[in-house]
């Protein structure tokens, strides 16, 4: 039993002949009726009564029609549903987003998403970058706002923007006047990190490692703002996207924009390599694209 059958069978019980309904369904009345008795013998039942020139249901097929009536509507109704879906009428995907990176680009970005496709659930979930990473490859996440560089034997990516962080200091700290810092010069300096779990902190860390010693890090801390006052009170020197040191207070924080080695945050939205992605997920994909190619 198919769906192609139940279809030919309510269109002989809607004609009342084989003959009319061969010719509605565009195939020959041999292939009909063998159809038709492929049924009834699969169901063990004579489901048409052919006694009379009209041919008529008989019980079984009252109880065959209105079922198959049923199984029609419902297979209807799920083609409906996967064409919302294709056409992102419905859905829903979830989407990582560090705190740092969330705030400074995408608002806008999800607001414009949402009115497009009001239908489309999201789900944010604020995570340091390294645990985005992991929720990923894990499934627990279908996507992620991450800072490069990701294992891209493990990763897609879609490179989304290249910024650099700022060095912030108290505005009475020697170096403040200056445009650009050796980080080589800053080791004897508290410094004020993203905790372990960001792929900030490990950006930092690993430029200081490359200038020859490891930072010896004073505090640790997942929201900038806290770095900003940390800074702004002299307790160390922090690492800032470019972004958000706009947004300082210049009486209250020095921003030195030129460290050498350079520390670069490079964004970019992943998901897992091979692994599915729903059509909501996918045109959150294509939309981010779009958003910032523009």
């Amino acid at each position: 039993m198919d769906v192609r059958t139940l279809t030919y069978f309510l269109e002989v019980a809607k004609q009342n002949s084989f003959s009319k309904a061969s010719q509605t369904l565009h195939v020959t009345q041999p292939t009909l009726s063998k159809m038709i008795k492929n049924l009834e013998d699969e169901l063990g039942m004579t489901l048409f009564d052919r006694s009379t020139r009209r041919v008529q249901l008989t019980e079984a097929g009252e109880a065959v029609k209105m079922h198959a009536q049923m199984v029609l509507q419902s297979i209807n109704h799920l083609r409906s549903a996967l064409e919302d879906i294709k056409h992102l009428k419905h859905g829903q995907f979830s989407l990582g987003l560090p705190p740092v990176i969330g705030p400074s680009f995408f608002p806008p970005i999800i607001a414009r998403f949402r009115q497009q496709y009001p239908r489309i659930s999201m789900r944010i979930v604020e995570e340091g970058g390294k645990r985005v990473e992991r929720h990923v490859l894990e499934g627990t996440l279908d996507l992620g706002v991450v800072v490069l560089p990701v294992d891209e034997s493990r990763f897609e990516t879609l490179p989304l923007v290249e910024r650099k962080l700022h060095l912030v200091v108290h505005p009475g700290h020697p170096i403040a006047g200056q445009t650009r810092v050796r980080l080589a010069d800053l080791q004897e300096e508290n410094f004020i990190m993203f905790q372990q779990g960001f792929s900030l902190y490990d950006r930092v860390r690993e430029a200081c490692i490359r200038a020859g010693f490891e930072p010896k890090v004073g505090y640790e801390t997942a929201q900038w703002d806290f770095i900003a006052e940390l800074a702004a009170a002299g307790l160390g020197v922090g690492f800032l996207p470019d972004v958000v040191c706009a947004r300082l207070d210049p009486a209250r924080l020095a921003v030195i924009p030129e460290t050498e080695p350079q520390i670069h945050w490079n964004l970019a939205l992943i998901w897992r390599k091979n692994g599915y992605l729903s059509h909501a997920a996918r045109g959150w994909v294509e939309f981010v694209q779009q958003s910032f190619t523009k």
